[in-house]
């Protein structure tokens, strides 16, 4: 696969237009975008590289996408989730600093959309109360780092019609951001220097966001009945990407 500076103008230029809309359908659907990009983007970029800098993307997306929804967060919901994703996050970075993490395979990303499609439909809807947040805050922080797009293991836990699809993206958003966040130190410590591929972050950015505002838009216009036959429909091609892509190496 190619290094980052080999990469040709139409490929960039794919790359761009990837992230506008996997970030059109995070902001309409509520998660699944970020599996769609990271997967599209490995086409172009290392594993080894595509972690990190997906994160970086991803927590300034969904830094923008809460700016347009922030009046329906959830703090009683979020505040538990950081407290557990830091922790998940500090512990996985520092087991990580012995092994060999650049070679770690997609099937974990498989894994967690296994679960998020194919849940039987006679189960009840997974329905946390705020605190249980925070164990949902270990795995995310654990895997995150690992995984690299934490859409699915947080989307099973928001295909919920308690909520509505504005708090859901809201407080899905806001968790996803904290947990990208968190991966900045991690990987700083764990020797990627972001500097080198700042230009490409931005840039990336900047089409992720464009679709973000897209998205948030069209959010306001659909209703809860649409919103959650979208999002099972998105997570069920992040599924299959990711088999595909499985299969293909």
């Amino acid at each position: 696969m190619a290094e980052l500076g080999d990469i040709s103008s139409l490929t960039l230029g794919l790359l761009l237009l990837v992230c506008v809309i996997s970030a059109f359908i995070s902001a309409v659907t509520g998660g699944a975008g970020g599996i769609l990009m990271f997967a599209a983007l490995n086409v172009a970029i290392p594993l080894r590289l595509l972690v990190p800098i997906h994160g970086a993307v991803q927590l300034l997306n969904n830094l923008a996408r809460v700016v347009y929804v922030r009046e329906h967060i959830r703090w009683d919901m979020c505040i538990p989730f950081f407290v557990g994703c830091t922790l998940g996050s500090a512990a996985m970075t520092l087991g990580l600093s012995n092994l060999d993490w650049q070679q770690l395979p997609l099937v974990l990303l498989a894994v967690l959309i296994f679960y998020t499609v194919f849940k039987p439909k006679r189960l009840p809807e997974i329905r946390l109360k705020p605190h249980g947040f925070f164990w949902v805050g270990i795995a995310t922080g654990t895997l995150g780092i690992l995984a690299g797009a934490v859409d699915p293991l947080l989307g099973a836990f928001f295909v919920r019609k308690d909520l509505t699809p504005k708090e859901i993206v809201a407080n899905k958003s806001v968790m996803q951001a904290w947990c990208h966040a968190l991966k900045v130190p991690a990987f700083i410590y764990l020797g990627f220097a972001f500097s080198d591929h700042l230009g490409l972050i931005l840039l990336l950015t900047v089409a992720a966001v464009i679709g973000t505002r897209i998205g948030v838009t069209l959010l306001h216009r659909i209703d809860s009945e649409m919103f959650f036959k979208l999002m099972r429909i998105a997570l069920l091609v992040a599924g299959a990407r990711i088999v595909y892509q499985l299969i293909a190496q």
